[in-house]
């Protein structure tokens, strides 16, 4: 563990003690600073400052930049760089892996190179939950989850006796196990301890997560938000997070919900409404009496899609008091209602919680919020509507597409719009009982009404964790979602990252044949194209219990108000009002249903496992013994590195690999969902005797960077200017021969030639993803020049060695004439580049044009300069 070394701490003096049950703590008590500044800081900026004061030794933390984060209101508009030591990391099982990969790679390194490989060991403490693996393979059935849980076990065996062999070789280093629950509610109701006191002097509790969402953590009060896997492996090692002082975006809230209106609903305005405003690398906090009139689980609803209005993170009020730390151990309060509003970055935004309206958000991105009223109509002309983000491009003809289909005995017809995956899954939601009762109460009134789900609509219901079984339970619910399919399929992610399963073959090859545009209606964070399934072109994020009401209705083409959802028993229309739970019933059942021991159940033995899990064999030792495993394979990044970092040639002559346009998110980039099987990855895995059968998807392989890299770029929604059609293509320049991406990087990699990106706005937006970088290092890009980029995906590529220009204000790739057939020239001057200066980019046909350096910070370009964060971290460790 790290220890606080007083004697080097400028700020020792501030140290308190206080008298709590356990007997005598010690913090620092801030408000001794005696600084007019602290009263007027934001919250979140308080804990920055906490943690600068306590971990200050005038080396990775100076007294300056204690200076600089009471300064706020000032430098926060001026881009200045702090240290932040967040205390502790957490992380899922698909970056989980390769972190760990890249750590037993790092041992390797610090070996070969003299040094003692125990030197690599996480000096933070890092939970790893296991819950991207599970899939939607059985659903419908009452052995669903005991089902998918073993097909997870046989797939992953590799992968899971790998992450047991690093519990074991690691320090600090634990394991919630497989079918325990999705890494923010585990985090929500178990990791998280809002006073961080383990073993250190106690502090706010804080983390980075290799998760966009882990902002969800935010609703209780500590300050997280997610990190890319190579940055998180950095903070592990005990390196401070090397972080722009945000600005802050102050978001009133007042009034209460409306009846018939749920967080979900909430949630969905919060992200248009902050997408519009624009938040992109800015923490905001909501504040005002409308927060005390949510619970926790709504604020940590809210908290969970901040990666959605593309802030850093986003704090509730509802907070321990930091200015007066005895209210950490003394008293919780629910609002600082009584305290002065603190100082906000611009205009201060504001929503009266009683205008929001029940809301969906689709048909391709969560922030294209569209009111349920208006559902219908907004379908039917996004139809028609140019291919983009509201539209898709049919012709009058093709919007009179059907596509009939024979199931289980029974003919059916699907239509434009019919839905073929209602999901009851993410952390976003099923965390939260209020939105989750509501869906159990639907559908008892459904079921009690004679109302049914198409048996060919692909049903399921994956919670976070557990309690929700318990809960449901308890209020007698599970038995109505089972009557309408909605059986527990797994306590993972599932469907919300993708891992939706297949269709029927029936249902499958309808859609395939035929013009339809399918829907999915699901109530999760995400809904980009391909993400939810390939099939599913019209994809809606919606509350729990709107998603089993549009499974009922069978289709998004519906106006709930005025067309009934179904018939009765005895013929009757049957209308979505009549069956809706009112806010007063379902807060009746929480009080009935939702009780402390279940959480005290679930949690008490959570990081057992299950008899397969507690079975598994994992090998001992403190180095890896890597094997010829198609899971786990020992990467390329450090092979042949030196005690001093190699010099940082100049780009020269690069190829442009692709020509992208605008929101080229990490789903586009990362390798995720199945392994196509004509795909360089399925060619990869048929040669090592992989049958098809058993690829298994990019995520569960993230351990091979063989896979990886074959997989990047390979998201059939891609849309490469270069080329002649939608996929994961891209062309040969010297022989005009279009392919997949990884296949011509390959060609070019054999001339030994570097290659460039050229991109348009947001390039890199969605989950942090670290093989997002990782890829394209091992396909040969060095740099990257976009419009603009996603905070965590641009410390990504400084963190791979790969460089982030962008283009100047006003300018573009398409702009400048660049269709990426020219060759590409940039000075590097060994790595010393000015922070946010420009570079002069050459190409082949004559045009110069200047570019932004998009490395940030001093420790980005020393990390640049050493190849990388990971191999900076190795020189200096191997130094101590």
């Amino acid at each position: 563990k790290r220890f606080l070394n007083r004697s080097s701490n400028p700020f020792s003096k501030y140290i308190k003690t206080l008298t709590v049950s356990k007997g005598k703590e010690e913090y620092f008590n801030l408000p001794a600073l005696q600084d007019s500044r602290y009263e007027e800081l934001p919250y979140s900026i308080r804990v920055l400052l906490e943690s600068a004061v306590r971990n200050c030794d005038n080396f990775s933390v100076k007294e300056e930049d204690v200076e600089k984060i009471l300064n706020w209101e000032k430098t926060s508009e001026q881009g200045v760089e702090i240290p932040f030591h967040p205390a502790r990391v957490i992380l899922q099982d698909f970056t989980g892996v390769p972190a760990c990969v890249d750590l037993a790679a790092m041992r390797d390194a610090i070996k070969n190179m003299g040094g003692d490989p125990e030197k690599i060991n996480p000096l933070k403490q890092v939970d790893l939950v296991i819950d991207h693996s599970v899939q939607v393979d059985v659903f419908g059935s009452d052995d669903a989850r005991a089902r998918n849980e073993q097909i997870e076990f046989n797939r992953n065996k590799e992968r899971f006796q790998f992450l047991k062999w690093g519990q074991n070789a690691f320090e600090n280093f634990s394991i919630v196990p497989p079918g325990s629950g999705i890494v923010h509610q585990v985090n929500l109701e178990y990791l998280a301890s809002v006073v961080y006191n383990r073993g250190e002097m106690p502090c706010p509790d804080s983390v980075v997560g290799t998760d966009s969402h882990t902002t969800m953590i935010n609703g209780l009060g500590v300050l997280g938000w997610g990190v890319g896997g190579i940055e998180a492996e950095a903070v592990m090692l005990g390196q401070p997070i090397s972080m722009v002082l945000p600005e802050v975006v102050g978001f009133e809230l007042s009034g209460e919900l409306s009846p018939e209106t749920t967080a979900t609903d909430l949630v969905l305005t919060v992200v248009q409404m902050l997408r519009q405003r624009g938040v992109v690398g800015k923490f905001v906090e909501f504040y005002g009496e409308g927060v005390a009139n949510l619970t926790i689980a709504d604020r940590a609803t809210i908290g969970n899609m901040a990666p959605e209005y593309g802030a850093t993170e986003d704090f509730s009020q509802s907070i321990p008091d930091y200015q007066l730390y005895e209210t950490f151990w003394k008293r919780r309060r629910s609002c600082h209602l009584n305290e002065k509003t603190p100082k906000y970055s611009g205009d201060l935004m504001h929503l009266d919680l009683s205008a929001v309206e029940p809301s969906l958000s689709g048909p391709k991105r969560p922030q294209d919020r569209v009111r349920m009223s208006k559902l219908k109509k907004e379908f039917n002309e996004s139809l028609t509507n140019e291919v983009g983000f509201h539209g898709f491009g049919l012709d009058e003809k093709q919007t009179e597409a059907t596509a009939k289909l024979n199931y289980k005995g029974e003919e059916f017809e699907l239509k434009h719009g019919s839905v073929v995956i209602s999901a009851i899954t993410s952390c976003t939601n099923t965390s939260n009982p209020g939105v989750m009762l509501a869906a159990g109460m639907l559908a008892k009134n459904a079921v009690k009404k004679g109302l049914k789900v198409k048996p060919y609509v692909k049903t399921s219901l994956s919670p976070g964790s557990e309690v929700v079984s318990f809960y449901y339970k308890e209020a007698g619910l599970q038995e109505y979602l089972d009557q309408l399919g909605y059986t527990t399929a797994g306590y993972g992610c599932m469907t919300c990252i993708g891992n939706s399963g297949d269709l029927p073959k029936e249902v499958h090859d309808a859609i395939e044949n035929s013009d339809v545009v399918a829907a999915a209606v699901l109530s999760g964070n995400r809904n980009f194209e391909g993400r939810v399934h390939p099939l599913t072109q019209a994809n809606y994020l919606a509350s729990p219990p709107l998603c089993v009401a549009y499974a009922l209705a069978g289709t998004v083409d519906i106006d709930f108000a005025n067309e009934p959802i179904g018939q009765d028993k005895d013929g009757n229309d049957v209308y979505l009002r009549e069956i809706w739970p009112t806010r007063e019933e379902v807060e009746k059942v929480i009080n009935e249903s939702v009780k402390s021991e279940h959480f005290t159940k679930n949690y008490a033995n959570i990081t057992k496992g299950n008899e397969d899990w507690q079975s598994l064999s994992a090998g001992s030792g403190k180095l890896y013994n890597w094997d010829d495993s198609t899971y786990i394979h020992n990467p390329p990044f450090f092979k042949g590195m030196g005690a001093e970092p190699e010099p940082i040639n100049d780009i020269e002559d690069a190829y442009c690999l692709l020509n992208l346009g605008d929101s080229i998110t990490t789903d586009h980039i990362s390798p995720a969902g199945k392994i196509a099987r004509d795909s360089p990855a399925a060619r990869y895995l048929q040669d090592k005797g992989v049958s098809e059968r058993d690829f298994n998807t990019y995520g569960s392989r993230r351990g091979n960077d063989e896979i990886m890299a074959r997989g990047t770029f390979a998201n059939i929604r891609l849309i490469n200017k270069m080329a002649s059609k939608v996929g994961p293509l891209a062309v040969n320049v010297n022989t005009n021969e279009e392919k997949a991406v990884f296949d011509v990087a390959e060609d070019y990699q054999k001339e030994g030639r570097p290659m460039i990106i050229l991109a348009g706005k947001e390039y890199g937006s969605g989950s942090s993803r670290d093989w997002a970088a990782k890829g394209p290092y091992l396909q040969g890009v060095k740099a990257v020049i976009a419009e603009s980029f996603e905070r965590i995906h641009r410390s990504n590529l400084v963190g791979m060695g790969i460089l982030p220009l962008q283009f100047v204000e006003g300018e573009s790739a398409e702009s400048l004439g660049l269709d990426g057939t020219e060759r590409f020239n940039i000075e590097l001057k060994n790595g010393d580049l000015p922070l946010r200066g420009e570079v002069d980019v050459t190409t082949s046909t004559g045009k110069t044009f200047k570019a932004v350096v998009r490395i940030d910070t001093e420790p980005e370009k020393e990390y640049f300069k050493n190849g990388g964060i990971l191999h900076y971290m190795i020189r200096s460790l191997n130094d101590q």
